[in-house]
């Protein structure tokens, strides 16, 4: 995969890490949960981890369990964290019913079914001087907001320092972090449902809004919503029709495992309405000729589309140097390709803006490959009364080799309790 990904690398805009990523109360995760990306003091020396100040940061994470066992949760649980960052400004407007956009808690008990979900983040700009670290987050509940909190440090502070923070139970607010003027303009349109960070980014207040915008930046993939893949199979990346050269970056990226595939035709199609679309089909050249045979991209295999997909997705992680969130990866995928996506965020010189992954998978291989380090492993499993825990291979201290076959025996737990299938009983 080097060779294609040489294409992705520019010297731009890098948008950021994530530290450590806690929730509560949501979904199947009753109590609180904590994904921790950074690495032990041990391994700083490591030249696959990415280094902010006195924290070395894992590049990958890799997340494991039982079918139910609340693994997508964790997915949906960033992607909800995110989807209300950005869009929480017009959740108060009275066109839009908040119960639409509200979190759900766990409901297997009254009280967490009517209490608080809460969502927190460290993150950092990596090209910050500053090293500034990031810490925010926001409790909801049915009626919405109940606290949010903004503090920040930079390299040469011990401790946090407060921007803003926000109490629900005496409309407490400590705008102190941020100008006078913006203070106001807050205070004045200010609701309940609308976090300070996303209102204050739409009013153009900086503190607010590279927060909003790091959560812009980062990725999401889901590989188990049959919907999500025919979209994305059908979504052309950008420049693909006017550009010839943008073509044959694609071809050269699927053919890091489909050497057959050498360029893209591109046929123009007049509809009734005057509207214009575009006939697609891959070009695999013929054995011994220099003559290419055309085969309809909707006609590729399903690993071949998924790929097709998910090279946008990947061209812009890597540019930026964000976070792709990716539920299922392995769906569809042969586990050698797996292994080429995790080296290309591994490789640090391929990986030159720091971009991290965070996916589930049951794709159990990549743990005998030797590619994976303990920090970067997770698993997710839920006891009988339907609460989901999120824990590290890490926490095994007595375990330096892993391996699948330990696994899926069950030395780590977060596997499925099987009994035999009986359908005539």
């Amino acid at each position: 995969m080097h060779s294609m990904v040489q294409e992705f690398l520019v010297n731009g805009k890098v948008d950021g890490m994530l530290l450590q990523f806690n929730f509560k109360n949501f979904k199947s995760f009753k109590a609180e949960a904590v994904l921790d990306l950074t690495a032990p003091k041990k391994d700083a020396a490591s030249d696959r981890l990415f280094s902010l100040g006195d924290e070395s940061i894992l590049p990958v994470t890799a997340i494991y369990g039982a079918n139910a066992s609340g693994k997508s949760n964790l997915y949906q649980a960033f992607a909800f964290m995110t989807k209300y960052v950005i869009h929480s400004f017009s959740y108060g407007d009275e066109k839009n019913n908040y119960e639409t956009f509200a979190p759900t808690p766990f409901i297997f008990d009254k009280e967490s079914a009517n209490g608080d979900s809460s969502f927190e983040v460290f993150f950092s700009m990596p090209k910050d001087e500053s090293e500034t670290i990031y810490n925010y987050g926001f409790c909801l509940n049915k009626t919405g907001v109940t606290e949010e909190w903004l503090n920040r440090k930079d390299k040469i502070s011990e401790d946090f320092s407060l921007v803003f923070y926000r109490g629900g139970e005496q409309n407490e607010l400590d705008l102190s972090g941020i100008s006078k003027t913006s203070q106001q303009n807050i205070k004045v349109a200010l609701e309940d449902q609308v976090l300070v960070v996303s209102l204050g980014a739409k009013l153009k207040i900086a503190e607010c809004k590279v927060i909003r915008d790091w959560f812009i930046s980062n990725k999401f993939t889901d590989f188990a919503s049959t919907f999500t893949n025919i979209v994305m199979a059908t979504r052309l990346p950008a420049n693909f029709i006017e550009s010839k050269e943008e073509r044959k970056k694609v071809a050269d990226f699927l053919a890091s495992f489909d050497g057959h595939i050498k360029d893209f035709k591109v046929e123009e199609i007049e509809k009734g309405n005057g509207d214009k679309a575009y006939k697609i089909s891959t070009l695999h050249k013929i054995n011994n000729t220099c003559e290419m045979a055309e085969i309809p991209l909707r006609d590729e295999s399903a690993g071949t589309l998924k790929m097709f997909s998910l090279y946008p997705e990947l061209k812009d992680v890597l540019e930026k140097g964000s976070v792709f969130f990716i539920d299922e990866l392995n769906a569809r995928l042969h586990p050698l390709l797996v292994r080429n996506i995790l080296i290309t965020f591994i490789n640090p010189r391929i990986n030159v803006n720091h971009a991290q992954l965070v996916f589930t998978a049951h794709d159990t291989w990549q743990l005998d490959n030797h590619i994976l380090k303990k920090e970067e492993v997770w698993f997710v499993k839920k006891d009988k009364e339907g609460k989901s825990q999120l824990y590290s291979l890490a926490d095994f201290s007595d375990i330096n080799d892993f391996n699948q076959d330990d696994y899926l025996l069950g030395k780590y737990g977060a596997v499925p309790e099987l009994s035999r299938m009986e359908f005539n009983k």
